[in-house]
């Protein structure tokens, strides 16, 4: 148990710390906060590392155990209607219960919080049973979402062009630290069960599919609702002593305490009432999902905790304070602080893990994660060059998806379905907290003396949640076509050395200054190994087809 603790403390530790001395770096340097404020956000980092490491503790327990046993037992019944109605029911309750969505709706006006959430999680419901509908008649993952994508493209200029960057940003936000362990668990327990022998490229791409719901939802909303943002900015606090810090977070804390609660208890009673209809779980392992759940409750409330009250107010600072001095600073400290964000983020650390289980151990988490960070260092970057120069996000979102859409034919299909899973997984709880903030500062800072600040926040400032979860899609299927290509590599030079061999079948070869049997054959020296020994390449090939190799 310690161990893991001390494990899960490292990992997190890793992850918040660079971004961390990044922003101080940039304090004492470019942007100096207040030393109080300073201290504010340094604690708001403690509680994202100790927020983390809980998380990250209960969350295999609980919210994954119950999305894949939940999984797991509908697709017994083999009956559609009950597996599309739970799926359904499961993808409008996590979607409630995510945070970044609360973070994104408090900062919409012209419509009540709790209608957007709503519509939101009917969005991602209705997309979870066209996903399950895709695993039941085996459908292709690229035709569903060049379909839906094209519809949704078509949306966007018939639209206002205002209303579509808060439509994708609620897209990215939906697929966070609750949503994104139980869906893909869930997902991974029904492909197993109707997804056949495609079953592990079927286990990815259910996130992705849920997180085009939101898109139409808003945009739909939109038609009935004057959705528009305050244009005035939230100016953040100035604290006089460090009791002042401390007492700020006293008195927030049970405001989140409250929110996770309330957002978890639906997950919570609905798995009771399948335990007590179906699962029938032993005592202690109901116990087990339940320390899990509370590890949960306490880590993400920590962590929504500190990056409320310590990272919100620090985004804005240095996203204006940038803006004002430089604004090719501004897109440089974007580039930066992308690249280490996604380090930080919840939902990242349960995607690359599964990944690496998954195709057990190809694809590793380590090449995930770094592919993340380039992809999210462009996304960010080019986000604060929109804000500079008022890029429509429209255009920059064609060039992306048709890029990311376009690759689907080409890269193996698993990688499409990991793609589209980690857009929505990278614009988490950190993006909303900081990347959003600071879009908003550098926004104000560089129109807040026009009338139509308002406009130039939804249009500018709204859309960078969108870019962070557009990259992914084109990074990681890129990382797919290189694997693919190094495939293809290295079956040609199996087939060669297979072809050298059987020409030379019989003969005995020396491998006297030779490193390996390859080598032999190729006349390529490389070493010199002290004992002589001889081969019969009959019986190197035999061991090949026994799957030894070649060795001898």
């Amino acid at each position: 148990m310690f161990q893991s603790l001390r494990k899960q403390i490292r990992e997190a530790a890793f992850g918040v710390m660079p971004l961390t001395v990044l922003i101080v770096a940039v304090n004492f340097i470019i942007t100096p906060m207040s030393a109080m404020n300073l201290a504010s956000f340094l604690v708001g980092a403690l509680l994202l590392i100790f927020g983390l490491t809980l998380y990250n503790l209960g969350s295999g327990a609980s919210i994954e155990f119950m999305g894949g046993l939940i999984g797991a037992e509908v697709s017994k019944s083999k009956k559609l209607p009950l597996i599309l109605a739970v799926c359904g029911a499961i993808g409008v309750i996590v979607t409630i219960a995510e945070p970044d969505l609360s973070v994104l709706a408090n900062q919409v006006r012209g419509i009540d919080n709790f209608v957007l959430i709503l519509a939101v999680a009917i969005g991602v419901g209705v997309f979870m049973l066209i996903a399950v509908l895709r695993l039941v008649f085996r459908i292709q993952l690229k035709w569903v979402l060049l379909a839906f994508y094209g519809a949704i493209f078509i949306l966007a200029f018939i639209l206002p062009r205002e209303f579509v960057p808060l439509a994708f940003d609620s897209s990215g936000v939906t697929t966070g630290p609750v949503t994104v362990p139980f869906i893909m668990a869930l997902g991974a327990a029904l492909s197993v069960a109707l997804g056949g022998k495609d079953s592990q490229d079927s286990s990815f791409g259910i996130v992705g599919i849920c997180s085009i719901g939101p898109v139409f939802a808003v945009m739909l909303l939109s038609l009935f609702g004057n959705l528009n943002v305050a244009q005035e900015i939230e100016t953040a606090a100035e604290y006089g002593s460090f009791g002042e810090v401390l007492t700020c977070y006293a008195r927030s804390f049970p405001h989140f305490l409250k929110e996770m609660a309330v957002s978890l208890s639906p997950i919570l009673v609905f798995f009771l009432i399948y335990d007590i209809a179906a699962f029938k779980l032993s005592f202690k392992r109901l116990m087990r999902t339940f320390v899990g759940v509370l590890y949960v409750y306490i880590g993400l409330s920590l962590f929504l905790l500190g990056a409320n009250v310590g990272f919100v107010p620090t985004g804005r600072h240095i996203g204006s304070a940038l803006a004002d001095r430089s604004t090719d600073m501004l897109i440089l400290m974007g580039v930066t602080m992308g690249a280490l964000i996604v380090l930080a983020e919840p939902a990242v650390h349960v995607l690359t893990k599964q990944v690496e289980e998954v195709t057990g151990g190809v694809i590793k988490k380590s090449v995930m994660t770094v592919t993340m960070c380039v992809s999210m260092a462009v996304s960010v970057g080019v986000a604060m060059l929109r804000i500079v120069y008022d890029i429509d996000l429209r255009w920059v979102l064609i060039v992306g998806y048709g890029l990311a859409l376009g690759l689907m034919f080409v890269v193996p299909k698993i990688f499409t379905g990991i793609a589209f899973d980690s857009g929505g997984v990278a614009s988490g709880a950190m993006t909303a907290a900081l990347l959003l903030p600071m879009a908003n500062g550098a926004t104000y800072a560089l129109y807040g003396d026009s009338p139509d600040i308002g406009t130039y926040i939804m249009t500018d400032a709204f859309g960078s949640v969108a870019l962070v979860a557009m990259t992914p899609l084109v990074a990681l299927q890129m990382l797919g076509l290189i694997f693919r290509l190094k495939t293809i590599r290295i079956r040609k030079a199996r087939t060669e050395t297979v072809a050298a061999l059987l020409a030379r079948e019989g003969e005995v070869v020396e491998l006297a200054g030779y490193a390996s049997v390859a080598d032999a054959i190729y006349g390529v020296n490389r070493a010199k190994p002290a004992e002589v020994k001889r081969f019969s390449l009959t019986r190197i090939i035999k061991k090949k087809e026994d799957g030894n190799n070649g060795g001898a």
